[in-house]
């Protein structure tokens, strides 16, 4: 779709009240009137800018003086837009269009299908109690060869786990010879 086309289905949504104001207009006429290669002339700048003129007039002006100009000045319209009013250029119906996937077209991009999207935090809640259920089914078990290796795995542990958390799991081993 050529960019004087899009213009065309544009016009209205650009037209419309207070999508674009004065100062948003202004710009974009003086980028046009800058830009390499220039878009429009000194007195057409001039004319598009003149503040006696409504907005919706002079906007309308400057769409069908850019349509009839061609392709390469609807398209820097459009990039000048962009600079100058992000979000409208991206609320654009003819750029939504363009968003819009054809359902005839074969899809190429394949699609990342996330296993878990519940973060890591989720992920360390559920190892951290697997790994405590494994501890404690494996200190209580009734050898007490299995206790002594808990307590040797235990003692040699501060770096993993907490001062706190082992003297805690080390008081425990003590307590369950003596039940």
């Amino acid at each position: 779709q050529s960019y004087c086309h899009r213009l065309q289905h544009d016009m209205y949504f650009l037209t419309s009240t207070s999508r674009l104001n004065e100062q948003v207009v202004d710009k974009i006429v003086l980028q046009l009137n800058r830009v390499y290669p220039q878009i429009l002339t000194n007195e057409e700048a001039e004319k598009f800018r003149n503040p006696r003129a409504s907005l919706h007039t002079r906007l309308s002006d400057l769409l069908k003086h850019l349509q009839k100009k061609g392709d390469r000045h609807c398209q820097e319209f459009y990039r000048a837009l962009q600079i100058n009013a992000e979000q409208l250029f991206n609320d654009l119906p003819s750029r939504k269009i363009l968003k819009t996937p054809d359902p005839t077209e074969i899809d190429t991009d394949k699609k990342q299908y996330m296993l878990n999207d519940r973060g890591p935090v989720f992920f360390l809640a559920c190892f951290s109690m697997a790994a405590g259920l494994a501890l404690f089914w494996y200190c209580c078990n009734s050898e007490t060869q299995v206790i002594a290796r808990a307590r040797r795995i235990l003692g040699f542990s501060p770096i993993i786990i907490g001062r706190h958390v082992r003297n805690i799991c080390m008081l425990y081993l003590e307590d369950i010879p003596r039940n």
